[in-house]
């Protein structure tokens, strides 16, 4: 049953696995308290004991046969960026496509590029789409449950009324960007910047910040109000 386990976790280990020792709930305030369910197998994996000399070599091995990819555009501590000019000409550029590399590197074989895309009310549910490039695209009402998200590039972009429970939206860069009324329920959101971004409304019930950044978030002056259908209110959420 152990075994079982271990392997369901393997697939968001690498979301958690550098993050868990400083990652902190922000509902309630304590540690590893009440994890993303996405990836509650591993972080409870990464409480016992027994179970680390298995995380240690799933790294590894990640690590071997992703060797080759390329690395990451986007990342949440990086402010300044050179992309290609947006290629129109391609019809089926705007939608949801996951990655078949099943990792939270956000690695591709190509440039994923969501730029200016009108994709509201979409379902990118349980997908991978790590790496995407968001900025100035519309999200709005879309849901993202239970996706991974890590390091998108989402500048400007509104995903208004998004809902991404149970999601992995770490060292992502969303400046600028606006979240009224979104769900973060259990998300996952380490080192993700969320300068001069508008969270009015937002309910963060559950979420996981280091603490670096939760200090950062709290002093977002738009982190007022409640939210709309779960009625928490959003300051108090983030535990601000």
């Amino acid at each position: 049953m152990a075994g079982s386990r271990n392997l369901r976790a393997s697939a968001c280990v690498f979301a958690v696995l550098a993050l868990a020792e400083r990652a902190t709930c922000l509902h309630g305030g304590s540690a590893l308290r009440a994890p993303a369910r996405t990836c509650a197998a591993a972080v409870r994996m990464r409480a016992q004991p027994d179970a680390k000399p298995l995380v240690a070599a799933l790294a590894l091995l990640a690590a071997a046969h992703l060797g080759g990819a390329q690395p990451a555009l986007a990342d949440g501590s990086t402010e300044t960026f050179k992309f290609p000019p947006i290629d129109s000409r391609k019809a089926d550029r705007c939608k949801f496509v996951s990655s078949a590399m099943g990792q939270a590197n956000a690695a591709r074989d190509s440039l994923y590029d969501l730029r200016e895309c009108k994709m509201d009310k979409l379902s990118a549910g349980g997908f991978d789409i790590s790496g995407a490039l968001l900025a100035s695209g519309s999200f709005q009402g879309t849901d993202f449950k239970e996706a991974q998200l890590s390091k998108v590039y989402g500048p400007d972009a509104v995903f208004d009324g998004a809902d991404f429970t149970d999601a992995v939206v770490d060292r992502a860069y969303f400046k600028g960007a606006s979240f009224k009324g979104v769900k973060f329920v259990n998300t996952v959101l380490t080192s993700t910047s969320f300068e001069d971004a508008n969270l009015e409304d937002t309910d963060f019930t559950g979420s996981y910040l280091g603490q670096f950044d939760a200090k950062k978030l709290c002093k977002n002056p738009t982190l007022k109000g409640t939210h709309p259908t779960t009625g928490a209110d959003t300051k108090e959420s983030a535990g601000c």
